[in-house]
């Protein structure tokens, strides 16, 4: 099926042909059609499936005719548990809106950060993702308004749940008009979340996508053994002579991470490093502008890697090989997703040959080599 054939208006299709989507995930074939007709739903999803993509482009359709409300009344309130999941959904939202016919504007707000620059930042904010304790001080500042909201959006709800939010997320509930549409997405349907379900959802649809079977099979995966000196020059190669466009590289320290990034942008190559050093608005420019396909490279440690989630992400390159298979699992898990194939490179020296055997090993996958003093790299 094809995403045109959801019901998706010129304007969205134009947005998802320039960012490559090809065809419909699971959840959004059987989603986007229920939430353009202004049904409630309930999905539940894995990680990786294209849920977001699945809510946004209908909420984005739903909202012409609507957005020219009063200042600082929002009519999209999504709420996540996470400052990095509220980062990447509102990059989804940017990314998909860039040809709307209609005014609008997105925010993502979290704690963590300086309350006064979101309170500021609320000006005509149409679509607000939100963490669900800085949305209640900003509720309560009189920073925002919920009179003209059309559509709640619980992401994540199993987790927010499990992050202890259920007594602020009822505070919210309250503060919501009635008549609205609502969207409970979760990856499992626990008895807390089937609680809020029963209280919030009317006659919902229920749409339940499988976790798909381990991704290391759409993974083109290859290796280069290279000196540890040769690995700059390897990977601005790689990059250059392919014409990659968004890529993610993996180091094992902070240091290496601002050392390499710092390498490729003296190269020409625009690259920012996110690691636990960097400050929050740093790391939330950086992943935003990278999930929007603004940033080519984002180098990032181990630590912060769970926090990026881009469904459509085509390059992987482990530039240093981490502790664990399973690490390496994961971090190659950040391509291959939602039935879209990717690559990942690893970098491995001589001194890695015997680990990287242990990786392949327990990944029960051989990985093709290539020799890098084989490859011209001036």
């Amino acid at each position: 099926m094809s995403f045109k054939a959801l019901g998706l208006a010129p304007y969205l299709l134009k947005s998802i042909a320039d960012l490559a989507y090809k065809k419909p995930t699971q959840i959004q074939e059987k989603a986007i059609p229920e939430i353009l007709q202004g049904k409630d739903v309930l999905g539940l999803a894995p990680t990786g499936s294209g849920k977001t993509a699945a809510y946004a482009l209908p909420i984005l359709q739903n909202l012409e005719g609507k957005t020219r409300t009063k200042n600082r009344h929002i009519n999209v309130l999504i709420l996540v548990p996470t400052r990095e999941l509220a980062i990447q959904v509102e990059a989804v939202f940017k990314s998909l809106s860039r040809n709307l016919p209609f005014p609008f504007k997105s925010m993502a707000v979290f704690g963590g950060a300086s309350i006064n620059p979101q309170m500021k930042g609320m000006q005509h904010v149409n679509i607000l993702v939100a963490t669900p304790g800085r949305l209640l001080e900003l509720a309560e500042s009189n920073a925002m308004h919920f009179d003209e909201l059309d559509t709640l959006v619980l992401d994540e709800a199993d987790k927010m749940l499990n992050l202890g939010f259920k007594k602020e997320m009822d505070r919210i509930f309250a503060r919501l008009p009635a008549k609205r549409q609502n969207l409970l997405l979760s990856a499992t349907l626990s008895a807390e979340v089937q609680k809020i379900e029963n209280v919030l959802l009317k006659n919902p649809t229920h749409i339940k996508v499988e976790a798909e079977k381990e991704t290391v099979e759409l993974i083109n995966q290859v290796g280069y053994s290279v000196s540890a000196e040769k690995k700059g020059p390897l990977l601005r190669h790689l990059i250059k002579s392919n014409d990659w466009k968004q890529v993610l590289v993996f180091t094992s320290s902070v240091y290496q991470a601002d050392l390499v990034a710092d390498k490729l942008k003296k190269n020409g190559i625009d690259a920012q490093a996110i690691h636990s050093k960097k400050s929050q608005g740093k790391r939330r420019d950086a992943l935003t502008n990278f999930a929007a396909g603004d940033l080519r490279v984002l180098v990032a440690t181990d630590l912060l890697s769970r926090g990026i989630d881009i469904s459509f992400l085509p390059h992987v390159i482990n530039y240093e090989l981490p502790r664990s298979p399973k690490d390496f699992i994961h971090r190659i898990g950040r391509t291959g997703r939602a039935e879209n194939p990717g690559d990942a490179i690893t970098f491995v020296t001589e001194e890695d040959k015997h680990h990287f055997r242990v990786i392949q090993k327990k990944m029960k996958r051989w990985v093709d080599m290539i020799d890098a003093d084989r490859i011209d790299l001036k």
